[in-house]
């Protein structure tokens, strides 16, 4: 592919079956002072506590927290979307917290978020859709491909459950389909362009 880097203002991500092992690879190098604020949604049980922010926090070097509703995007924080609710990030650059109707048997889900992200970052956006057992995220990565975002699939030969990069594959052309060092190799390079 020989779609050109340019800057971002924020990344968001989806994941679901395997996203907490290809997560913690895609992260294991992000330096300390990384820049860029990236939201994730990993489809989990909603009727309990999640621990994913505990989890990433002990183990990565930046800053991991839950979100919290109307809370202001922080750069260079890794935010993980709370079990039970859907995100979307609002005009003014907060999270907005919901419980509207599942999508694809899933809240949170992922394209409620690439898409609020969409309308909102544009073509300053990427969007990374990892491996995962539905077809939640293809929407959204269309979405964010119609504003000028940039789109990153992870390769589905490399992913734990290729459903869900099946179909966003299916939906759209991405700019990058890559195996998750080549995802945390891009991530990398998207932060050091921002910082110029």
């Amino acid at each position: 592919m020989t779609t050109e880097l340019r800057a971002v203002d924020a990344v968001v991500i989806g994941a679901s079956a395997g996203g907490v092992e290809a997560l913690l690879t895609l992260f294991a190098d992000v330096q300390p002072g990384f820049k860029l604020p990236v939201i994730v949604v990993l489809h989990v049980p909603d009727e309990r506590r999640s621990q994913l922010a505990a989890v990433f926090n002990s183990r990565l070097s930046l800053p991991v927290k839950e979100v919290d509703d109307k809370e202001p995007i922080a750069p260079g924080t890794l935010y993980f979307a709370a079990p039970g609710y859907h995100v979307s990030i609002e005009q003014d650059h907060s999270f907005s917290l919901s419980r509207e109707e599942r999508v694809h048997y899933s809240r949170p889900s992922i394209d409620y978020l690439f898409e609020s992200a969409a309308d909102v970052y544009q073509s300053r956006l990427a969007a990374i859709l990892l491996t995962g057992a539905n077809q939640d995220g293809a929407q959204g990565l269309l979405s964010v491909k119609l504003q000028g975002g940039l789109t990153i699939v992870q390769d589905p030969t490399e992913a734990h459950v290729a459903t869900m990069p099946h179909a966003a594959l299916e939906r759209c052309h991405p700019d990058f389909i890559l195996p998750l060092h080549g995802i945390a190799r891009l991530l990398v390079e998207l932060e050091r362009i921002e910082c110029y």
